[in-house]
């Protein structure tokens, strides 16, 4: 065989290589030009993102639904009261020599009881927290003759409140509050009770 023959395809050998390695060039540089296009659009729509609270968004809810499981053997005494639409609901106060509607969780036994005064009668039963939400089960009273006032006259929808609770919450910052949503958005609020 002719020696020119083997520098010939020697010499196509060379260029196939070189065309070859000239072409992951072309290819690496192209996918090195991809990421770095990808990485600086990241840092742009990362730069493009606000830095402040959207002003429309609702304000964060202070009642934790988790804190829930803290009402174990603590007293509470109804604050306010506030229908669906916000209007508040006449409630009895100590401060106004009026005996305040209450609402009291014990463990004293071992089992969860519930108990309290309903603005004429006291109340007992017992009551369960599952998934963060508090929930009584059926209540007895006594059977008082109640004289007219807004605790008498506030007895019956609050006992019925504590049979329609959709969410429950505490809030553990102060002012600690407890606050019972119904399924109707009536709120009612309590605050601690001294023992």
């Amino acid at each position: 065989m002719p020696t020119h023959f083997f520098r010939a395809s020697a010499l196509r050998s060379a260029r196939s290589s070189s065309n070859l390695l000239s072409r992951r060039k072309e290819a690496l540089s192209l996918a090195f030009r991809a990421c770095a296009l990808v990485v600086a659009a990241s840092v742009v729509a990362g730069c493009a993102m606000p830095k402040h609270p959207d002003a429309s968004a609702p304000p964060t809810d202070p009642y934790n639904p988790a804190a829930t499981q803290l009402l174990d053997d603590t007293q509470w005494e109804l604050a306010s009261w506030t229908d669906a639409n916000g209007q508040p609901r006449a409630v009895p106060h100590a401060a106004e020599n009026a005996q305040p509607i209450t609402l009291d969780f014990s463990t004293a036994n071992g089992h969860r009881q519930a108990s309290g005064f309903s603005g004429c009668n006291r109340f007992a039963g017992v009551y369960d927290l599952k998934d963060g939400k508090l929930a009584f089960g059926p209540l007895a009273g006594t059977r008082m003759a109640c004289p007219s006032g807004a605790g008498a006259a506030l007895e019956r929808p609050y006992l019925d409140a504590l049979a329609h609770i959709a969410k429950s919450g505490v809030q553990m910052n102060p002012p600690q509050a407890l606050q019972l949503t119904l399924d109707d958005g009536q709120v009612l609020t309590f605050s601690p009770r001294a023992k």
